[in-house]
């Protein structure tokens, strides 16, 4: 079944990576092709039906709002449409336009609206039980699509850092913590490691989508205002622990991980030791990589540079996204090719 995908505009490329990140977890995949003349910030996608569609707008961080086309197309069919919803779905309804549309295309909106009602339906904006949006021209490319789900924004602006307990100048915002995550795909029941755990944003939003936590810091204090942070939106790990990121890894309560998800500490700063960040991430994600499940991915928020993970680590995500105006950093994925076993 198809379904659009309207991103926003805070950083459309991490926005549409993270959709296909989301869809490919829920069994379905991104659809490349545009011949339907959507605009740009519409991404199409295939899921299994509207269930699908529903648990995909509630993980979505970068979007506004999921839609499902009807497969009618031109004004005729349109009304055809409308009046068989009418008698068979009689609720109250509204149609407005995906973009504004042309001159000759405004009164198309009204044809279609005269058809719904005059088959018992009735057309009440304010109190609407469906929403219904018109797109393309007054030809035959005339389509309509109704809303599915909007994405809870608000949700993210509820867990922003100046409204947990545990506070620093400098933390991952909810949004993009929640894309990071996403790219990974996680999911219920899954394992996730955070070497480097901050605040606990990363750790946070993973734990809402059903994960399973375990992570690790040098500063005692971030350690307690994680799990502070964690507790204020009613979520727990399996462990968060006290030491070095590489050694903390021998400290795992499972045999393996699925998803590394981190924001490591950049620039000379107390958080890393003292030493350059670059170094820190060479040293400690091979050490992860070795214990992370086949199949699993690495998720890292990290300045450009050579890749910290050797063969069969593929980078197969890479999105930059600017902290301001002179800091840039990527948000990574690296999954693991299959070894080619003998002939």
């Amino acid at each position: 079944m198809i379904f659009w995908v309207e991103r926003s505009g805070e950083n459309p490329d991490l926005a549409a990576a993270e959709t296909a990140g989301v869809v490919r977890s829920l069994g379905g995949k991104v659809l490349r092709e545009r011949t339907d003349r959507l605009p740009e910030r519409f991404v199409r996608v295939d899921l299994a039906g509207t269930g699908v569609a529903l648990e995909l707008a509630r993980r979505l961080a970068l979007a506004h709002r999921v839609l499902a086309p009807w497969p009618e197309f031109g004004v005729d069919a349109l009304r055809a449409r409308a009046a068989t919803e009418a008698r068979e779905r009689p609720r109250p309804l509204s149609i407005d336009w995906l973009v504004p549309p042309g001159p000759a295309a405004a009164g198309l909106r009204a044809a279609v609206a005269d058809a719904y009602v005059a088959a018992g339906g009735s057309i009440r904006p304010a109190t609407a039980e469906r929403r219904y949006y018109l797109w393309g021209d007054e030809g035959p490319g005339l389509g309509l699509a109704e809303l599915v789900a909007r994405v809870d924004r608000t949700a993210y602006e509820r867990r922003r850092m100046p409204r947990l307990p545990f506070q620093r100048p400098v933390s991952l915002p909810p949004r993009q913590a929640r894309a990071a995550a996403n790219l990974a795909g996680i999911g219920p029941g899954l394992r996730v490691a955070d070497p480097f755990v901050g605040t606990g944003a990363l750790l946070l939003e993973a734990g809402l989508l059903g994960a399973r936590l375990f992570g690790s810091d040098r500063d005692a204090g971030m350690i307690r205002g994680a799990l502070g942070n964690l507790a204020a939106v009613g979520l727990g790990a399996e462990a968060l622990i006290v030491g070095d990121a590489a050694a903390a890894v021998d400290s795992l309560p499972w045999p393996e991980v699925d998803v590394v998800l981190t924001d490591p500490p950049y620039g000379r700063a107390s958080s890393t030791g003292g030493e350059e960040s670059g170094e820190l991430i060479r040293r400690v994600l091979p050490r992860w990589a070795d214990r992370t499940a086949a199949g699993g991915r690495i998720v890292l928020i990290g300045p450009a540079g050579p890749d910290p993970l050797p063969p069969p680590w593929v980078r197969t995500v890479s999105v930059p996204h600017r902290v301001h105006r002179s800091l840039t950093r990527e948000f990574r994925v690296y999954e693991r090719l299959p070894v080619p076993g003998p002939r």
